[in-house]
């Protein structure tokens, strides 16, 4: 909380006027010894689940992308004044094939999942993009919504700049596609930069490997219940991803790499149910 609120005061007035909505704003905080408890601003609004924001108007997913593109349109300053992280496209395929190693190792993720992340990964084609700011934690239980209006976005701890498909991977879980690409189409119109040919392909990746990253987390914390949960979803996606007859049952690299990573339908436990692990607690999906 201490981090949110130290981010909250990276924007300024002048930033916030300019935000299509609102953001909290910390007035106060009070201290009892160990805990500290910080007083927000109200936000209007509240959340919605996955399923009834995709079902939603076309009208929401017009709010939506311009929401999705302010934050995207961000002054850079915002995070290298607040000393927020920055990556380059080059850094941020690095991580991934760096968390990909990681997860490997865990002997517990699919082999054709490896391999049909692999590919994707190492075709540098598809990380061709240009930077922006990024939410960094971008999903449903985060945005805010009164009517057909999107009114607040919260928790921006995540703040960074980075890819702009990781905020758009939450979308790809609602397998419906019809507004995915209503909130592309409006995210496009609004952008001052028009997004790169390869941003939905990211972000479905991104959604599935999510899993891979959950496992790493289910892992570290040692809970034997999340561990097969997280199992069972990894093994979930690897076969409906059989089904569909997207990756070549093959043990070699294909000849596209880029091939393989499709808008799919994916199961909505790949990002709406991977929650953080904190102090060995189980969460409980959202």
């Amino acid at each position: 909380m201490e981090t949110e609120v130290s981010v909250l005061k990276a924007f300024t007035p002048a930033i916030r006027a300019n935000l299509p909505f609102l953001i909290p704003t910390a007035v106060g905080s009070v201290k009892l010894g160990d805990l500290s408890t910080f007083v927000y601003s109200h936000v209007p609004g509240a959340t919605r689940s996955l399923e009834e924001l995709t079902t939603g108007s076309q009208g929401l997913a017009r709010e939506l992308g311009t929401v999705m593109a302010a934050i995207h349109d961000l002054p850079r300053s915002l995070v290298s004044d607040a000393d927020l992280p920055v990556y380059t496209h080059h850094e941020v395929r690095q991580r991934r094939l760096n968390e990909l190693d990681q997860a490997a190792t865990t002997g517990m993720i699919p082999s054709s999942l490896l391999r049909r992340w692999e590919h994707a990964m190492e075709d540098v084609s598809l990380w061709h993009f240009n930077p922006s700011v990024i939410h960094g934690d971008l999903h449903e239980g985060h945005v805010l919504v009164d009517g057909e209006r999107v009114t607040g976005v919260t928790d921006w701890t995540e703040l960074g700049i980075g890819d702009p498909a990781g905020d758009f991977a939450w979308l790809i879980a609602s397998n419906e596609q019809d507004f995915v690409d209503a909130v592309l189409e409006s995210y496009a119109v609004s952008r001052r930069d028009a997004p790169d040919d390869y941003l939905l392909k990211r972000a479905a990746l991104l959604a599935e490997f999510a899993l891979a990253q959950y496992m790493v987390k289910c892992l570290a914390s040692n809970i034997p219940s999340m561990i097969h949960e997280a199992e069972g979803m990894l093994q979930a996606l690897a076969d409906d991803i059989r089904e569909q007859e997207a990756v070549p049952d093959v043990e070699e690299p294909t000849e596209e790499p880029l091939a393989p990573v499709t808008v799919l339908p994916v199961p909505a436990v790949v990002v709406s149910a991977v929650p953080d692990i904190e102090d060995g607690k189980t969460p409980s999906p959202k």
